[in-house]
């Protein structure tokens, strides 16, 4: 069964797989490089690594339109609630839900999380996707940390997505050792060349990955697919 993952720009993406289009940080309002409107967007479900607007993005827009159920942090999810989202589920590190695509479990990331207003917007998260023999690891905003190798055992993703934009999360060096821990098969760079602080050569670090760690990347171009 063919998973198709489509970058929609920043840390936006579109997940299909087994009939489901799932989407992760929906930031195409305001996001310079999406490849895609907000109104454009379709869904079944919508998942959150955390509160940031540049994460965050039209979820609540998305959500009342399509009426695609929404998993993120227990804060998160009562936020969206009090915004009009009627189906908005609230997990946190460790937990986990069984959907019809498949497993979605929520691990721990190194991040802050605040809504636009500033406000507290619980913890960052990463996101873990078991569908039928492939695992998706998103690893959300976050620093390098040594739970890496953890998960990898934990859970052997065949794919991850994580960030190189430095600034505000890990940057290209420490992707690279990040992927390292985690021995993926597949790596997907995000949350780069968005904005001017996180301006990043996607190309030459998907070169030093393949070269270095024999592991397949490929620097995506918003609204670029990548099939497993």
């Amino acid at each position: 069964m063919t998973t198709k993952l489509t970058w929609l720009g920043h840390a936006a993406w579109l997940v299909e797989h087994s009939g489901a289009r799932i989407l992760i940080d929906p930031f195409l309002s305001g996001n310079p490089t999406a490849s895609m409107s907000a109104d454009q967007a379709r869904a079944d479900f919508i998942l959150l690594t955390h509160a940031h607007g540049d994460h965050l993005g039209d979820t609540v827009a998305i959500a009342k339109r399509t009426g695609a159920p929404v998993l993120s942090n227990f804060e998160v999810s009562v936020w969206l609630g009090n915004h009009g989202v009627e189906n908005a589920q609230g997990l946190n590190p460790g937990g986990g839900a069984q959907l019809p695509f498949g497993r979605v479990t929520f691990t721990r990331a190194d991040h802050s999380s605040s809504f636009p207003d500033g406000t507290y917007g619980g913890v960052a998260c990463g996101i873990v996707l078991q569908l039928d023999g492939l695992t998706l690891y998103n690893t959300g905003d976050t620093a390098l940390f040594s739970d890496m190798e953890l998960f990898g055992r934990r859970y052997r993703p065949d794919v991850v997505t994580l960030p190189i934009g430095d600034y505000f999360t890990m940057g290209p060096d420490d992707a690279v050792e990040a992927l390292r821990l985690l021995k993926p098969r597949h790596a997907l760079p995000q949350h780069y060349n968005t904005f001017p602080p996180i301006k990043q050569d996607g190309g030459a670090w998907a070169s030093r990955v393949q070269r270095e760690l024999g592991i397949a990347a490929r620097a995506l171009q918003p609204g670029d697919v990548y099939s497993l």
